[in-house]
C-alpha cells in the first residue's frame, strides 16, 4: 500500500478517535455503512473522492488534513506559533549569548561607570 493510502488511513483513525466518534457515528454522518468505514480503516477498501470530503466534514477537518496531518494550518496559526513560540526561544538563546547593548547613552555611560 502506498504511502499516501497508509497515511490516510492513520489519521483518518487519528482524527476519528480524536473527536471520540465511533465508526458506526462516523458513517451516519457519513451517510454510508459502518462496514465502509471499517473496511476503510481496515486497508481493505479506499474511499472515492466524495466519501472523503463527507469524512472531513464529518471530522470538521480540511480534506487534506487526511493526508498529511495538520496540512490545514493557516498562515495566521503558523505566524501566531513564530511570535509566541519560537521567537521566544530565540530571543532567549540570542540574550544568553550576545549580553544586551545599551539603548541609550544614559544607559552607555551607567554601564560604562559599572565597568570601573
Amino acid at each position: 500500500m502506498s504511502n499516501l493510502k497508509s497515511d490516510f488511513i492513520e489519521n483518518l483513525i487519528f482524527y476519528r478517535t480524536q473527536k471520540n466518534m465511533s465508526q458506526l457515528e462516523l458513517s451516519g454522518i457519513c451517510d454510508c455503512a459502518k462496514s465502509t468505514i471499517s473496511g476503510i480503516e481496515s486497508r481493505k477498501n479506499f474511499p472515492s473522492f466524495e466519501l472523503i470530503l463527507k469524512i472531513a466534514y464529518a471530522l470538521e477537518i480540511h480534506p487534506a488534513d487526511l493526508f498529511l496531518r495538520n496540512a490545514s494550518k493557516t498562515r495566521e496559526d503558523i505566524h501566531d506559533f513564530f511570535e509566541k513560540e519560537l521567537s521566544k526561544t530565540v530571543k532567549e538563546m540570542v540574550e544568553k549569548k550576545f549580553p544586551a547593548v545599551p539603548k541609550s547613552e544614559e544607559e552607555f555611560d551607567n554601564t560604562t561607570l559599572s565597568l570601573q
